[in-house]
């Protein structure tokens, strides 16, 4: 009997009736990637296209006898193959559908046409197939595109805001300008310290559990993107979200009672003890900001979430609405109420609730928020996974936090220069961060299916791309942060400290780049072994760095070790390229014709 039709029309790619038949009519045509004219079909013909999905009317005219042998007798080329061959969209796999019923054994005929293809056929087929595999190649880039603009808008909002919130402070004073500075430092490196991980983590494990769905709804006839054949969307049931969000709560509530009551260990250990101006005005901005860390957590894990479903414009649109009203309530509570620094952190505790709450809106259309049963949750998995970004967040978190004690030991005023140094300097850097996360989330779609060709692709255009980025925002910088300074402070005496940082926030800016980058190829190819160890390696010979060059050369030795902390990130992560045995050995191997993938 036929297979039944594919939803989706385009180009046909062909079924044989053998499966070895047909790896060895390939090879003779020297084509691992392959696309067989509709003219040398048989009876049975499996019809493929970038957006063809096996529906459930059409599924169900496939024999029982296929639909037995279909878990172990199906062979799988990856999308090194074609580009126009794939059963999903978004992730674009070509599955070769083989069966061994009537219409597929008429294997004489078939052999002797399959015989009958001429050296000129085959070259036509080749040059085909290299258009086919350029254009997949410009998709993919393309989609990193696509996905990285909205990630760049929603990595630009939140460091906006705060600087908004730099620069309110900053107009009540020096002192106020640098409590302020220390507080959101602490506030930061504590609520960063596991949702970091938990980000990177949830994001894979969504993609994963997403793509196990769309198998078994291949299987069950249905259209493979969530909705049944009458169309209605149908809630998705994925315990990788349902865990990343009981995680998030319980982290956030632990972090906001650890910000609460060892407020003041904290400041001593950040170089401000209680005798100092700082403390008192530090100490209460703290509190009022620990109250937001359950909702900062949540945000943060429900963006990690958004990622695996490729989705970057919705956590935007959600981070917009929370910072502008934000940015609305700075001048409001700060001057109008005249509650100074508390009315900032009021104001951003409370955007940080409404950012949390919308998203949560938007992703309970998508899935089923709880777990039938707590069974089905995944914390081994979690916790496994996330071990290794933690002990590679905890290095990146000392070494900037070191980095932040050294420069409050040199005063209120150097404090309050270095607040506006790194706010911009971490401003601008992050804009690079988008493009990483991009290019993790297509790296570890396209490693999944083994397509090494399109992910060594997307590996180069990244690179060039951050290397174009970071010199873009080094010469802006360059040329303007003279002007930008004075928005944070009217201190003459800051502002011939910051006037010295000049050269640390713009000249480190494509080093800054291609430290964030390589991050996101690391975690694409899930080396996280080599991140924690690279990173703790990198974090202790910066953190020495810094114990000593700023007692001589005062806060320039901050920023020289900060700047020294991210190049041998960027060193590593070459070193990690380079290496023809780690996972990255594609890059150095010769992938043309070779096949990849199969069960």
């Amino acid at each position: 009997m036929t297979i039944a039709q594919l939803n989706g029309g385009g180009r046909l790619c062909s079924g044989v009736g053998s499966r070895n038949r047909l790896w060895n009519t390939v090879a003779k045509a020297n084509a691992s990637r392959f696309s067989l004219q509709q003219s040398r079909i048989g009876d049975g013909c499996a019809a493929f296209d970038s957006s063809c999905r096996l529906s459930l009317e059409h599924s169900n005219c496939v024999s029982s006898l296929l639909t037995r042998r279909r878990k172990h007798n199906f062979p799988v080329i990856y999308d090194q193959l074609n580009s126009d061959c794939s059963v999903e969209s978004l992730d674009t796999e070509t599955r070769l559908v083989l069966g061994e019923e009537n219409g597929f054994t008429n294997s004489n005929k078939e052999h002797s046409e399959m015989r009958g293809v001429t050296v000129s056929e085959s070259h036509t087929l080749v040059e085909k197939i290299e258009v086919a595999s350029k254009s997949h190649t410009q998709d993919a880039k393309n989609e990193l595109i696509v996905l990285t603009l909205p990630a760049i808008a929603g990595q630009v909002i939140d460091p906006l805001a705060q600087l908004m919130e730099t620069a309110y402070v900053g107009r009540l004073g020096s002192v106020e300008l640098a409590s302020a500075g220390v507080s959101i430092s602490i506030f930061n490196i504590v609520s960063k310290l596991f949702n970091i991980p938990l980000l990177s983590v949830a994001t894979s494990f969504v993609a994963e559990d997403i793509a196990k769905n769309l198998t078994k709804d291949l299987a069950a006839g249905l259209e493979g993107n969530g909705k049944p054949p009458n169309g209605t969307t149908e809630r998705k049931q994925l315990s990788s979200v349902s865990t990343a969000l009981l995680l998030a709560v319980g982290i956030g509530i632990f972090e906001a009672a650890a910000l609460s009551l060892a407020s003041g260990p904290f400041l001593n250990l950040m170089g401000v003890p209680s005798a100092s101006a700082m403390h008192g005005p530090a100490k209460k901005f703290l509190m009022l900001r620990a109250l937001g860390s359950p909702a900062f957590v949540v945000s943060l894990a429900l963006q990690g979430i958004f990622r695996g479903f490729k989705d970057t414009k919705t956590p935007v649109l959600c981070l917009g609405i929370g910072n502008l009203l934000a940015v609305f309530l700075f001048p409001i509570l700060i001057y109008f109420c005249q509650l100074g620094m508390p009315g900032a952190a009021i104001s951003t505790v409370v955007s940080q609730y409404i950012v949390a709450v919308t998203m949560i809106w938007f992703l309970n259309k998508k899935v089923v928020l709880m777990p039938p049963k707590m069974g089905a949750l995944q914390f081994g998995d979690y916790v496994k996974s996330g071990g290794f970004l933690l002990g590679r967040t905890l290095a990146v978190l000392i070494t900037m936090t070191l980095g932040t004690s050294m420069a409050a030991r040199q005063g209120s005023d150097a404090m309050a220069a270095h607040q506006i140094c790194m706010q911009v300097w971490l401003a601008v850097s992050l804009l690079t961060d988008a493009l990483a996360a991009s290019g993790q989330a297509l790296i570890a779609s396209y490693v999944s299916k083994g397509d090494f060709k399109t992910v060594r692709e997307i590996t180069n255009f990244v690179l060039k791309i951050g290397v174009l980025t970071g010199v873009s925002l080094a010469t802006i910088l360059g040329l303007s942060f003279g002007s930008l300074a004075p928005l944070f402070t009217k201190d003459p005496k800051v502002l011939g400290i910051v006037g010295t940082g000049v050269l640390f926030v713009s000249a480190s800016q494509p080093i800054n780049a291609l430290a964030f980058i390589f991050d996101g190829l690391h975690y694409g190819v899930s080396d996280f072994r080599y991140a924690a160890c690279s990173m703790m390696l990198v974090g202790a010979m910066s953190s020495t760095f810094l114990l000593y060059a700023p007692r001589a050369t005062g806060l320039p030795g901050v920023w020289a070790g900060l700047t020294l902390f991210m190049g041998l990130r960027t060193v590593a992560g070459f070193v990690r390229l380079l290496s023809k045995s780690g996972p990255w050995w594609f890059l150095h191997t010769d992938l043309e014709g070779a096949k990849v993938g199969g069960y």
